[in-house]
């Protein structure tokens, strides 16, 4: 028996668990709170893709003459789905691999409208290889299924959501409640079934439902209803995503009929303090962030004294009780960068709680989860990363940041450089200037692979009103630094912004065709602005010229429908915008005409040609930075003196040989200086945790010789530099 059973109700993720209830488990760990985790998605995903799973599935009565021809070829080929979808989903759990060979000879799986969309594989995988070109063809079969639940079984079924629609901006709790009292579908049987195995074994006092997303949130009232009804002695709760944005004006009292707790922001302190209250200990009737209903009425307590605790405090995210060696990975699509969310298992921390800039005017940043900033130390992350490492034996690491601090990131890579750790790792970003070629070298030596940052409106009058705090000529820097630095890097691209006209939609379309052609950007994603009322534009329309339409509110409360002063009608951009960036994801199609991707008449781009490209021509900065930290990174650098004579002068040289993982660095200095460099680096190593600066570098060999501005910036040092040998940070 465990106190607390912690869910994440289905769906989110197929290759990882969504992190909130590991967070929250290694909280409670430190309170001796004994609990339990289960991700309800994955299990039920699983019972769905087996042999018994499809054989239930095909054998539902069906009026076979209403199907589509693509429904009713699947159904033809049931016996081929059923007699291969556990070998294919053993494949991508990792525990198969042989079957790639199978798959990739196309004569294995069997192929619905799904495949219809691949032109040429060898071209598509060409840069990723046979493994995942085999994921991506299983990838699709299993789409191919899902599209036939969808159209033959459970309309409301999705991977990565459920029911989502009910849970979009659902002002009222008339349909969602209205839904509920309908009979379970086919995935709420698998879901409840699964749910009470779970509850016959834990038999908790409480139970906490996680709902992160709005195709989290059907899901989680479905199954608290059942616990209601068979378990009317267990508590039942629910935080995360959803509740914090949606649900901070929840008057509905019918509500409650499912939950009797729902809690805002952080968890931690709120669910202790639940687990107080319901252990009779402590300060009893204290809450924090807390709705529930009393004499019939629904109140919001937030009474405690206790503050929240701090980052350091909160303990190591646990993944026991998760199924870790059984999710799946997936790849939809044949973009190495854009397969991170769906392939491979990472470990999910967070460098920094909320926000360091925290000014965009999209973005919610009144609350918490955004506004409060607090920075975790490097030693205290990586030191989570190696117990990670140890109870989980994945070395990959997501962190998952509103945005990483540039600062925080460089301490985190030589933690791990010092400590001789082989981790692979990635992040979101601001594209800020602090993003130097050094910095984004040292991130790849530590083992980064990947950043993601929202790049929005590619305008530069857009971004200023966004508040964004780059320029589209700083974000194209960055994203070459890390680009040349071998890390992978993904936009979030808007439009439909307030006040944003046709002109500046097609020119933002430039913009990002561009940087894909430079190569300097790997992925991307487009969505359509919508305006939450928790940003400064849901609080302050007037200043963006929208007006937002006015409902009541009793349940759930973000996204403000709302009119645009411009009258401009951005949903139809969206086909084109994301067609013609799906092809430059593929590296292709860079050619074509923008106008050609829409289907009526678009005014021609403003943006010149080589405005990407003339954004990269700098010149090398010759000045001085005294306080930037320097970091030497090789080691063991092997030394020979010759003599050098020329028109009869003879001078003392030293050949420093450097040998890099791919490469030999050779360069000739005068032995005296030779001898100075190598005393330097070795008195400060990359083990060495302080770092000297560049000032303290130049007071040091101007004691001994002169010109420090001629040594730094000759021939010599410039290769140390630009291989990597010295990092100026």
């Amino acid at each position: 028996m465990k106190e607390l059973l912690l869910i994440t109700p289905p769906f989110t993720q197929l290759n990882t668990p969504y992190p909130a209830t590991a967070y929250l488990k290694g909280f409670l760990n430190t309170k001796e709170i004994a609990s339990f985790q289960m991700d309800l998605g994955i299990e039920v995903i699983l019972k769905v893709f087996s042999q018994h799973g499809l054989q239930n599935v095909f054998s539902k009565k069906l009026e076979v003459q209403k199907l589509s021809e693509n429904a009713r070829r699947i159904l033809a080929l049931k016996d081929e789905y059923i007699k291969t979808i556990e070998q294919v989903i053993l494949f991508l759990q990792g525990h198969n691999p042989t079957l790639v060979r199978q798959v990739c000879s196309m004569n294995f799986l069997p192929e619905a409208s799904r495949f219809n969309t691949i032109d040429d594989l060898e071209f598509a995988f060409g840069n990723m290889g046979l493994q995942d070109k085999a994921k991506h063809l299983c990838t699709l079969y299993l789409e191919d299924i899902a599209d036939f639940i969808v159209e033959c079984i459970d309309e409301n079924f999705g991977f990565s959501r459920y029911a989502e629609r009910l849970g979009r901006s659902a002002n009222s709790f008339d349909e969602l409640y209205e839904k509920l009292s309908d009979s379970p579908t086919f995935i709420d049987e698998i879901t409840l079934a699964t749910l009470k195995e779970k509850m016959e074994y834990i038999q908790p006092k409480m139970v906490c439902f996680s709902v992160p997303f709005p195709g989290n949130l059907y899901s989680a009232f479905r199954c608290a209803k059942f616990i209601k009804q068979n378990y009317p002695e267990t508590k039942v709760a629910m935080g995360g995503g959803f509740p914090n944005t949606e649900l901070r004006e929840l008057k509905d009292k019918r509500v409650f009929e499912f939950f009797d707790y729902i809690t805002l922001d952080d968890g931690e302190l709120p669910i202790e303090l639940l687990h107080q209250n319901l252990s009779n200990q402590g300060d009893l009737g204290d809450y924090k962030r807390t709705f529930l209903l009393e004499n019939g009425e629904v109140i919001y307590k937030n009474n405690s004294l206790k503050t929240d605790y701090k980052q350091s405090e909160i303990g190591t995210p646990d993944y026991s009780d998760l199924q870790l060696q059984h999710y799946i990975s997936v790849i939809e699509i044949a973009n190495p960068m854009h397969s991170l969310w769906s392939d491979g298992r990472w470990n999910k921390l967070t460098m920094a709680h909320g926000c360091y800039w925290g000014k965009c005017t999209f973005c919610d940043i009144s609350l918490d989860y955004i506004r409060l900033y607090e920075p975790v130390s490097a030693k205290i992350l990586v030191d989570r990363m190696q117990e990670l490492i140890t109870k989980t034996g994945e070395t990959g690491f997501h962190f998952v940041d509103e945005a990483a601090p540039p600062a925080l990131m460089r301490e985190v890579a030589l933690e791990i450089l010092r400590r001789n750790l082989v981790v692979t790792w990635w992040t979101n970003i601001r594209f800020e200037k602090n993003f130097s070629r050094d910095l984004c070298y040292l991130l790849k030596l530590s083992g980064c692979v990947a950043v993601s940052g929202g790049l929005e409106v590619a305008s530069d009058r857009l971004l200023k009103l966004i508040d964004k705090g780059v320029s589209v000529e700083q974000v194209a820097k960055v994203t070459r630094n890390f680009t040349e630095a071998g890390i992978m890097v993904h936009s979030y691209l808007m439009y439909g912004f307030p006040t944003q006209t046709v002109q500046e939609t097609v020119d933002s379309l430039e913009m990002v065709r561009q940087l894909f052609e430079m190569g300097i950007l790997q992925s991307g994603f487009w969505h359509q602005f919508s305006m939450t009322a928790h940003s400064p534009i849901g609080q302050n329309p007037d200043e963006f010229g929208v007006s937002p339409l006015k409902k009541e509110i009793l349940f759930a409360n973000n996204d403000v429908d709302f009119t645009d002063k411009t009258g401009i009608d951005h949903s139809k951009f969206g086909y084109a915008l994301k067609k013609s960036l799906f092809n430059y994801m593929h590296g292709i199609n860079f050619e074509i005409p923008l106008q050609e991707w829409f289907d009526f008449k678009i005014p021609r781009t403003t943006i010149h040609p080589d405005y990407i490209h003339d954004s990269l021509l700098e010149t090398e900065d010759f000045k001085i930075k005294g306080n930037s930290k320097i970091i030497f990174l090789s080691k063991n650098p092997v030394a020979e003196d010759f003599v050098k004579t020329k028109k009869g002068n003879s001078r003392n040289i030293t050949q420093l040989t450097f040998h890099l993982k791919t490469n030999i660095v050779k360069i000739e200095l005068d032995q005296k200086k030779a001898y100075w460099l190598l005393k330097m680096m070795q008195e400060n190593s990359i083990a060495k945790p302080q770092k000297i600066t560049l000032q303290y570098l130049k007071n040091n060999f101007e004691e001994n010789f002169e010109d420090f501005e001629l040594f730094w910036f000759s021939k010599p040092l410039k290769q140390l530099k630009e291989n990597g040998i010295i990092l100026s940070l």
